[in-house]
């Protein structure tokens, strides 16, 4: 696969930009593996975000019976759209654009070896989607992240919503090796099987985020530093707000706290700033 690789981005006049997250996979047993864990069939539609030259794309087209493979190095996408004719591939819409930013046509499953630098934007944008399963190549930091428990040093924000929303694993470990560019870290494959009754919950997400950018500090504390990312209170009616809430919840250091202890603060938070707003 290296070759191959290096063949058509010499041929097509293309250096990979690893600070847009241009990392190519070129082991063959991976990209194999891959597949396999998607369970693919012809009756699935397939969003695959970061397609690059179509090294997964092309496998998947083969797999599925639509694949959507969203690339938004217009360039690139040019160098698929070519490669698809060559191979007399019909399948695939290829969409050249942002994906955190455009919307995204129907789909059921995601597969993807996502760029890097938006794997929180897009984790977090898929979940506002109905799909059956996504299985996606993350940095092996990012990754941990997703499987962490309270009090691991890798509990985050995404920590707990993955709790909330899907049912998380990580699959298998990708070395930093099988990439051109090479990478700096490694990388894991996971799979996320979304939670029946999926609906993403903004305040809850507002209240994780305004905890987490505080994680070793007091539950207390990081809401006083950070109330702004759940509402607009001055510092007295912040202070006022907090000191009703339940009190050993606030005594909890943020990465201690479990995530269903997480939602029932989010949930006082929530009751409160609407009996403030409505006596």
């Amino acid at each position: 696969m290296l070759s191959e690789t290096l063949k058509i981005l010499n041929k097509e006049g293309v250096k990979l930009d690893k600070r847009k997250g241009q990392n190519y996979l070129i082991d063959r047993d991976i990209l194999s593996k891959i597949i396999h864990s998607a369970d693919l069939s012809k009756t699935d539609t397939v969003l695959e975000i970061g397609a690059g030259i179509g090294t997964l794309t092309i496998p998947l087209a083969k797999n599925a019976g639509k694949v959507i493979a969203v690339e938004q190095d217009r360039k690139i996408a040019y160098i698929l759209i070519k490669r698809l004719k060559e191979f007399q591939i019909s399948n695939v819409e290829v969409i050249i654009g942002d994906a955190t930013k455009i919307a995204f046509p129907k789909f059921n499953k995601v597969v993807s070896n996502l760029p890097y630098k938006i794997s929180s934007p897009i984790t977090f944008k898929i979940l506002k989607y109905k799909f059956e399963l996504a299985v996606l190549m993350y940095q092996m930091e990012f990754a941990e992240r997703i499987i962490a428990y309270p009090g691991d040093s890798n509990y985050s924000r995404l920590s707990v919503m993955m709790h909330f929303y899907t049912n998380a694993e990580m699959l298998f470990k990708v070395s930093k090796n099988v990439f051109i560019p090479k990478p700096k870290v490694s990388s894991a494959v996971i799979m996320l099987t979304p939670k029946k009754g999926l609906k993403v919950d903004e305040f809850l997400l507002n209240v994780t985020r305004a905890l987490f950018q505080h994680k070793r500090k007091k539950v207390r504390n990081a809401l006083m530093d950070s109330f702004h990312e759940i509402g607009v209170l001055d510092k007295y009616e912040r202070r006022d707000l907090i000191s009703k809430l339940d009190q050993e919840l606030l005594n909890q250091r943020v990465i201690n706290m479990e995530p269903e202890n997480i939602r029932k603060l989010s949930k006082e938070i929530e009751r409160s700033i609407k009996d403030k707003d409505n006596p």
